[in-house]
């Protein structure tokens, strides 16, 4: 698929390491409506700081992305080194320097060569082309595994309104607003107020109910522009069909983007789904949900394929969340193995054990206490996470 208007380029600048794209470029021929949701951790990279700014116009135009290094942590000297990068990339593109978005990923406190960017400007906008979405989704990759796009066509005011969606992340998962990074390019008409408005709306039911590890970047950010050459009706309010339809495209992106993420966290060999119902609140429903899925000892019985519903229940009872031991429900998949509060034995658990086995399932736990329902996704926790983590920097 292509999207009229916009252009993308990647090359490798041996940022980090030689032969291996990670400087990307997405391009829009003329400037684009855009909207930004940052990591809410404290301490935000300069690439970070930058761009939520220059996003209160609600206009971008570039996006320069790389890998290698998170410009984070790195003071005054990487905040200039963020300002010469924007200057290069909007020198090189004869653009405003202000309609040029910063990304970064890698590691934490490196300082950024500046000339080395600026050695690979050229080559890279030269090297844009409308085909090579799928190279920048490469260049943006750390420790993933594989890159993670996802393209669609939905019918939008009578009109085809083409999306194209990448991600980046593995590890350092629990954005508490998205994912380390995530971009999407529409040619839908739509208002900043209500491409924010969705944007904002879709992260919170999508990026915002991952984790892999529990932990917060400093660099998250997800990024949609909109460049309107679809033509379709001006999508400027929220009350009628378009916005919906735009709205339901939007998070149905994130949420694969999302999974993809999961099912690629550092190590993971499983995705899993914990479903809590029954809470008086989906508030509550969404802290219980969550401290499951971020509880170590869980994580890793899930990938020594151990229905052990006891740590299921310690999490539980440790999230804050009051609730009647002796109501509670668990599942995993279709298989029940506490029934009011009690265990059913050997029997429930040995099939339990065969649904995780699977790829993929469902823990399911019904607190019986009101009409609260919300989903976390997650990955186990395994030997192979230690050993990345751990060789990080090296």
């Amino acid at each position: 698929m292509i999207i009229k208007g916009f252009s993308f380029s990647a090359v490798a600048a041996g940022i980090k390491y030689a032969n291996r794209l990670d400087l990307g470029l997405i391009y829009a021929d003329f400037p684009a409506v855009a909207a930004g949701v940052f990591t809410t951790n404290q301490v935000k990279a300069a690439p970070v700081l930058l761009d939520i700014e220059r996003l209160k116009e609600g206009r971008c135009q570039a996006v320069l992305v790389n890998s290698g290094s998170a410009n984070a942590c790195t003071g005054e000297h990487g905040m200039q080194a963020a300002v010469e990068i924007s200057k290069a990339a909007a020198a090189a593109l004869d653009i405003p320097e202000e309609m040029v978005q910063l990304a970064s990923t890698g590691v934490i406190g490196s300082q950024l060569n500046v000339e080395v960017f600026q050695n690979h400007m050229i080559p890279l906008v030269d090297g844009l082309a409308a085909g090579n979405f799928e190279q920048v989704a490469k260049a943006i990759m750390t420790t993933d595994t594989v890159s993670k796009t996802v393209y669609r066509t939905e019918k939008i005011g009578g009109k085809d309104v083409r999306f194209m969606g990448m991600a980046k992340g593995s590890g350092m998962i629990m954005p508490n607003m998205a994912t380390m990074l995530s971009f999407v390019i529409t040619d839908a008409r739509i208002s900043f107020t209500e491409l924010n408005r969705s944007l904002k709306s879709s992260v919170e039911q999508t990026f915002n109910r991952i984790t892999i590890d529990g932990d917060t970047s400093t660099n998250d950010m997800v990024l949609v522009m909109a460049n309107g050459a679809a033509k379709n009706p001006w999508i400027d309010t929220p009350n009628y069909e378009e916005y919906q339809l735009f709205q339901n495209a939007l998070e149905s992106i994130f949420k694969e983007l999302a999974l993809k993420i999961v099912k690629d966290g550092e190590g993971a060999t499983k995705c899993i789904t914990i479903r809590v119902c029954g809470a008086r609140t989906d508030g509550e429903a969404e802290t219980m949900a969550r401290t499951v899925a971020n509880s170590n000892l869980v994580k890793t019985a899930f990938f020594g394929e151990d229905a052990n519903w006891g740590r299921i229940v310690a999490a539980m009872g440790r999230s804050g969340v009051k609730f009647n031991p002796d109501d509670v429900d668990i599942a995993f998949g279709d298989t029940v193995v506490v029934k009011s509060g009690r265990g059913l034995g050997e029997k429930a658990e040995s099939a339990a054990s065969k649904v995780i086995k699977e790829n993929s399932f469902a823990v399911c736990i019904d607190l019986k206490d009101g009409s609260g329902c919300e989903e976390i996704y997650t990955c186990d926790l395994s030997v192979d996470y230690v050993k990345i983590n751990a060789d990080y920097r090296t």
